[in-house]
């Protein structure tokens, strides 16, 4: 009997099931190699892997079986030619940012970004003299028009952007020339959107988030041309924050089934958006599906479907926010996104709880802002606990 070949497929929820498979033998599970060291079987090979970008058998801070599995099912997704495995989400934007850019060197970055990265970017870059320019990711231009020829390195996106879920243009970002560009996918994963159709040099992605999609793996990843790969391999391999193969292989387990679940969070998060966007004491509603997105239109274009992001503000602020969570019976607090229990976050108090009030403001979180990440129970049962308890609020 022929054993499928993700070669002969195109769709997306049809290579998530196939991605990967190269390294396994008949096996239908993903396999765990928990091993830290292999036997080297003699000292001239034993040089070779050790300096060899793709070898998965060394030493596993270098490569992992798992993990390379992992790698490179998301490269087949992502329509990459290589992918590099990191221990979580910040372990990959700390890789690409600080090894491929050096003192002397500028970056240009959007203000809407994850906490984590706007912190590197604000505070850890200038400590090694990387200059940054921040700019509005919404705003057509603005990453072209902050480019430095022959300085800028590096141009950091992110889209949709956390937590107020501004687009990027990915084809106008693409289209800059001289330095890398680099988009943070993680609210959009491979069945939704794949930066590197657009021209962009790395598709990033937090995947203990939707790729994982199950709560139990702490993971990143980065994608793109087995060269621009090899090259951060070395600093990845010094900076040490590999994927470990056990949360490599609750990656890939997830992969599987991230289609479906992206369906079925997608359409739950358009009812509950719908919802939302009329009702007295919600001030907004950001969702890309929603007509009233100001990036609708881009949305459509540039994305298969609008994903399980959503956010909004409260009207009140924080105390109407306080007891808005306080009424909830389904939906969890809790920061993180993409699993299968709905979760709510207060960015001003979690996410983004470090940033000052401009840098809030800059990155369009208020004290009523609400992020949900709807999860896989029923959608009837999303909306009516979401509707109740800011009725209640």
């Amino acid at each position: 009997m022929m054993v499928p070949n993700s070669g002969d497929f195109s769709h997306p929820d049809t290579l998530a099931v196939l991605a990967g498979r190269g390294l396994a033998g008949a096996e239908l599970a993903p396999t765990l190699y928990p091993t830290t060291t292999f036997r080297i079987p003699s000292l001239a090979l034993g040089r070779q892997m050790a300096l060899d970008p793709t070898e998965s058998h060394y030493y596993t801070r270098n490569g992992n079986p798992t993990a390379a599995a992992f790698e490179n099912a998301m490269a087949e997704m992502e329509g990459a030619e290589a992918a590099r495995a990191f221990a979580s989400g910040m372990g990959a934007v700390s890789c690409v940012v600080l090894g491929l850019c050096s003192t002397g060197d500028h970056i240009v970055a959007q203000r809407q970004l994850y906490s984590g990265t706007l912190f590197l970017l604000q505070a850890v870059c200038p400590r090694f003299g990387i200059e940054v320019s921040f700019v509005d990711c919404a705003e057509s231009g603005a990453f072209q028009a902050a480019v430095r020829p022959g300085k800028t390195m590096l141009v950091f996106a992110e889209t949709p952007a956390n937590p107020g879920l501004e687009l990027v243009d990915l084809a106008e970002l693409g289209a800059i020339s001289g330095p890398f560009k680099v988009v943070d996918s993680t609210f959009a994963p491979p069945p939704i959107t794949r930066p590197l159709d657009y021209g962009v040099d790395l598709s990033l992605h937090s995947a203990t988030k939707g790729i994982g999609g199950h709560n139990d793996a702490t993971l990143g990843v980065v994608s793109g041309t087995a060269e621009l790969i090899a090259s951060l391999w070395a600093f990845a391999t010094l900076q040490g924050a590999n994927a470990a193969p056990f949360d490599a292989m609750n990656g890939l387990r997830g992969l599987r089934t991230l289609g479906v679940r992206l369906e079925r969070q997608s359409a739950s998060a358009q009812d509950l958006a719908a919802v939302l966007v009329d009702h007295p004491k919600v001030v907004s509603v950001s969702y890309p599906g929603l007509s009233s997105h100001p990036q609708h239109d881009l949305a459509a274009r540039q994305m298969r479907m609008f994903g399980g992001l959503l956010s909004f503000d409260l009207v009140g602020g924080c105390e109407t926010a306080e007891r808005f969570v306080q009424h909830l019976r389904l939906a969890q607090v809790a920061t993180s996104l993409g699993g299968p229990e709905t979760l709510v976050a207060h960015p001003a108090s979690t996410t983004h709880a470090g940033l000052l009030p401009e840098e809030l403001k800059g990155a369009g979180i208020g004290p009523g802002t609400i992020r949900v990440s709807v999860g896989l129970e029923h959608g009837d049962d999303v909306v009516g606990d979401i509707l109740q308890a800011v009725e209640q609020a």
